[in-house]
């Protein structure tokens, strides 16, 4: 039973709540306690994680097929460091890619590492990839930063375990 102005749990005998003083003749009402915003929202940021990051990769297997075709010396007049730059950036977007993708996994499996190696990339993400990923690490950081989110996915996590 919990009280309905403050919802602190409460015996079905109390005359008054003991938080917050509310007389409890008829007040008193039977609840389930409310869900964390952690656990309200922990497999929709991990189902974008792992949709994002797959589109990150996308895109670094389209820059290494660009840079290993139309890039390649003596096939286009393009100056010469287009290929090994695009390379590169091929590579570092796919690796990103592979991280996002296993931070995703993490999260759904409830990792007590998942949650750190996501805000990294929510961080990332906010000036990388402009506008999804910005929304993406505000949305990230809004459910996963706060100290008792913290508390809340670190439960979570040892239930897990």
């Amino acid at each position: 039973m919990y009280c309905d102005k403050c919802g602190a749990q409460v015996q079905p005998d109390q005359a008054f709540c003991s938080r917050c003083g509310k007389q409890l003749a008829n007040s008193v009402i039977a609840m389930l306690p409310r869900r964390g915003r952690v656990q309200e929202h922990l497999n929709l940021v991990a189902i974008f994680w792992l949709a994002f990051s797959a589109l990150d990769a996308v895109g670094g297997v389209v820059l290494i097929v660009i840079a290993n075709t139309l890039f390649v010396r003596g096939r286009v007049n393009a100056p010469t460091f287009l290929h090994p730059l695009l390379g590169v950036l091929g590579v570092f977007i796919l690796a990103k890619a592979g991280i996002g993708l296993a931070a995703g996994f993490g999260l759904m499996q409830h990792e007590t590492w998942a949650r750190t190696l996501v805000l990294i990339l929510a961080f990332i993400a906010l000036f990388t990839t402009i506008p999804f990923g910005t929304a993406l690490g505000i949305y990230t950081m809004w459910v996963l930063m706060p100290r008792e989110s913290e508390k809340e996915y670190d439960a979570m996590a040892a239930r897990a375990a």
